[in-house]
């Protein structure tokens, strides 16, 4: 039966996994997914026989109703489900996974997670790969999260997120959201529930403890490690997804976590703001004429005047190094672009390539030529971090002058005056 866990036998080799119901197309070939999270076919003329190791629940119908804890002792807190791998589970007829519909299945499948809180609230506001999310949908999140963090019945928020921009919203809601009074937790899995090496359980477990905290800040929880013994609560705007697949694939950039979290406990390791019973309150401006650019040998500067001709008000360029790019000397220079677009009105950030470390334009003499172009240099902050501030101070303000002035100074942490390397 489809979503039985086999054992199929071949004259050499052994394989083990789910089975999988096979398309018109693969008519006399078995289908499994591996532990790996990998699925491999079989023709039927090389299986020597197929042992069935467990056998495969047959779904329930589920509830959309939302069962609620009557423990009033247990701290209540909202939920904010938005998709990603950490609301996904196997399918066994695709091979693949689907999203969990409703909270009555993220209960169920995560029942250890939140034994120790009552889950008041929940929203699913969409069920999307992250990759399809942008600023409209940063806002939906951040409206739903103020409305959850204003309630004084609730102590805090869990967000479920995909990996691939996850990044990019924490970074958006340490904008949106002003005087955060209580933890605001987006939470992550690499890899689904249904395999064994899933960092599912580990990450919303730590997760809950975490949100019943007193880290009134926007944080990514997730593993610290590759094995499943503690995650960190990182800072929403100094965070970066480091790794494709690994479990400890998010890192804290020119900075530290706020803590080490282990399910029940939690230990600080950096500063943070503490809970308070002060309101927050939505900033929600979003100029979407902005772009994220990464400067490359030979590159044309003539890229510029396509951006300017579309309209866009601001560019965030990835430089070399300390803040390095094409100048006057080479043969696809930059200074004379960069400095023209600059005086049409156009606002051009950079940021390092490098990730690590702090931008610096004047130790080298074609950093020093670039500086006076009017281009702003961003010290130490993450590429998607100042795309997202851009976007977000381009919503207050046109004039150069006020832009430069709050792109370089830290609102929601994003800047690291006492890095030294």
């Amino acid at each position: 039966m489809f979503g039985d866990y086999v054992r199929i036998n071949l004259i050499k080799q052994t394989y083990e996994g789910f089975l999988l119901e096979s398309s018109n197309e693969d008519k006399g070939i078995v289908l499994i997914k591996l532990n790996s999270g990998y699925n491999i076919g079989f023709y039927q003329k090389d299986i020597l026989n197929i042992e069935v190791i467990k056998k495969g629940e047959i779904p329930k119908k589920e509830s959309t109703e939302l069962q609620k804890d009557s423990n009033s002792k247990k701290p209540n807190i909202a939920i904010i489900m938005t998709g990603g791998t950490i609301g996904a589970r196997l399918n066994p007829k695709k091979g693949g996974v689907d999203y969990i519909n409703t909270p009555e299945s993220l209960f169920k499948t995560y029942p250890e997670a939140f034994k120790d809180v009552n889950i008041k609230e929940v929203e699913v506001l969409f069920k999307k790969d992250s990759s399809d999310l942008d600023y409209k949908d940063w806002k939906k999140i951040a409206k739903t999260a103020e409305k959850f963090l204003n309630n004084s019945e609730i102590q805090g928020v869990i967000i479920t997120h995909g990996t691939d921009t996850l990044h990019y919203t924490s970074s958006a809601l340490s904008f949106f959201l002003k005087n955060v009074n209580k933890p605001v937790v987006l939470v992550y899995s690499q890899r689904s529930i249904d395999r064994a090496s899933s960092d599912a359980n580990l990450n919303l477990q730590c997760a809950t403890t975490a949100v019943i905290s007193d880290i009134a800040e926007v944080m990514i929880v997730g593993h610290a490690t590759t094995n499943d013994d503690y995650c960190y609560a990182m800072p929403g705007a100094k965070v970066r997804k480091m790794h494709s697949s690994r479990r400890d694939a998010f890192k804290v950039i020119n900075g530290k976590p706020y803590a080490k979290i282990i399910p029940g406990q939690i230990t600080r390791i950096s500063g943070y703001h503490l809970r308070s019973k002060g309101k927050v309150q939505l900033d929600l401006k979003f100029e979407e004429k902005v772009a994220l650019l990464k400067f490359y040998p030979g590159q044309d500067p003539e890229i510029l005047d396509y951006y300017f001709e579309k309209g866009y008000k601001g560019i965030v360029i990835e430089m070399f190094g300390l803040g390095q790019a094409a100048t006057k000397e080479a043969r696809l220079g930059w200074t004379k672009k960069l400095k023209e677009m600059t005086e049409k009105g156009m606002i051009i950030c950079a940021t390092t390539q490098t990730i690590y470390g702090r931008i610096d334009p004047l130790v080298y003499s074609a950093g020093r030529e670039l500086y006076h172009t009017g281009i702003i240099y961003l010290e130490d902050m993450i590429s998607e971090t100042a795309f997202v501030k851009l976007g977000w101070v381009l919503g207050k303000t046109n004039d150069p002058k006020e832009v430069k002035e709050l792109m370089l100074k830290s609102i929601a942490g994003e800047l690291n005056y006492r890095l030294e390397e």
